[in-house]
């Protein structure tokens, strides 16, 4: 009898591994088709097959795919990765071999910046003032018209890569060449977008198969930049609030047509209320599934293999605890000696986990983005107060020695 198989296209260091187990918990066996399944150290670890494939060839993958179909019973596919265009086709591919999956349209308009924000203002659904930009004159002119602090960004692009807050027009001109001047990486024609910034509390929801499962908030280290600092599910908000950020979530899947498996929204509470930052088609990384999982008793990862193979999931949670992650930040450049107090913070009764994502030994070069963080605690308790003076507890007992680099 064939294997019950589950494809997943590409790799992810912090939820690939909870895909592979949970679709093992379910009797599938995963085959990653990856460019270069070496980048994901877990697929050896778990003995995952992988197969070596261009992913970026729609072509190649469809035949990969129909002859790994001769020797293999697929269940289903799904994919995950830092480059957007793997969720698109993921959707082509799922269109192409009739399985369950998202719309390679809504996916594809969704990663561009312009375009999303383009289909959520024609849909009445509030965003902050924005214009694209493709040099250095046009984004001086979108700063004029917009009025500064704004916000510049790449068109595509996740982990806050690229993403800037300007409060003067040094600022713009400054962070203007770092993108244009060849310190980005860019894959495709520069595009740049400026941005009204938003003021106000942050907040995300995780949605799944057109429902929301929780609404989260968050807050970032010092700006100029956007790296998470602290992360907790559920947001402390009345029923009102609640209501707006979940109206405006569903909303916003109406207007892409995302109302296929995952999805993760980003607002700002502003004096107009929610305002949509941005909405990504595909479920977040580390640590949202795992909050979700502590502070509702859903998982997410669970739920969306569930409907790549053709089955209903089942969002109702299990309980109502509050779950908070603090993301470990260095602030300063340099060589990271030691790494200190880790096994201790998680053997502290409630704290789920804690990760740290580098070595002792390892130069430490900030960029201002999802790279600069070197680990997260993970903590839930039934209260939030309680939580909060468990993660506090928790990260005092973590330390790290950086020694300045011979140039510094």
């Amino acid at each position: 009898m064939a294997r019950k198989a589950l494809i997943l296209i590409e790799g992810h260091t912090s939820i690939g591994p909870l895909y592979v187990r949970a679709a093992q918990r379910r009797g599938l066996y995963p085959i990653t088709m990856s460019t270069d399944p070496t980048k994901y150290d877990y697929l050896a670890a778990e003995g995952v097959e992988a197969v070596q494939v261009d992913t970026n060839d729609l072509d190649v993958m469809k035949s990969v795919y129909s002859r790994l179909k001769l020797t293999h019973d697929i269940a289903g596919l799904t994919g995950f990765s830092g480059d957007e265009s793997v969720y698109v086709a993921v959707g082509k591919l799922c269109r192409h071999f009739g399985l369950p999956g998202p719309d390679p349209a809504s996916i594809e308009q969704c990663h561009d910046k312009f375009v999303q924000r383009q289909v959520l203002e024609h849909a009445s659904i509030p965003i902050p003032e924005y214009r694209v930009a493709t040099n250095a004159t046009e984004v001086e002119s979108a700063v004029t018209e917009i009025g500064l602090p704004v916000v510049i960004k790449p068109i595509g692009g996740s982990g806050s890569s690229g993403v800037h807050m300007c409060r003067t027009v040094e600022e713009v001109a400054e962070h203007t060449r770092h993108l244009l001047g060849g310190r980005h990486m860019w894959q495709a024609p520069p595009r740049i977008l400026v941005e009204e910034f938003a003021q106000g509390q942050y907040f995300t929801t995780d949605m799944m198969g057109g429902r929301v499962v929780g609404i989260g908030t968050g807050d970032f280290g010092p700006p100029p930049h956007f790296v998470y600092r602290e992360y907790s599910f559920p947001a402390q908000l009345s029923d009102d609030e609640n209501a707006r950020i979940a109206d405006a979530s569903l909303s916003c899947l109406c207007a892409l047509g995302l109302g296929w498996g995952p999805a993760k929204i980003e607002f700002r509470w502003t004096k107009r209320g929610p305002v949509v930052i941005e909405v990504n088609p595909r479920l977040a990384g580390t640590p949202d599934p795992e909050l979700i999982q502590l502070a509702y008793g859903v998982d997410l990862v669970d739920e969306h293999i569930k409907l790549v193979i053709g089955e209903e999931c089942d969002l109702r949670a299990q309980h109502s605890h509050t779950a908070s992650a603090r993301f470990l930040a260095p602030d300063r450049d340099g060589m990271l000696e030691r790494i200190e107090g880790a096994g201790r913070a998680a053997a502290l009764p409630g704290v789920a986990e804690v990760k740290m994502y580098v070595h002792p030994n390892t130069p430490i070069v900030r960029k201002g983005d999802y790279r600069d963080l070197i680990g997260h605690i993970i903590a839930a308790s039934p209260t939030p107060d309680q939580t909060a003076a468990l993660l506090q507890q928790a990260v005092d007992l973590v330390s790290w020695t950086i020694t300045p680099s011979p140039n510094d």
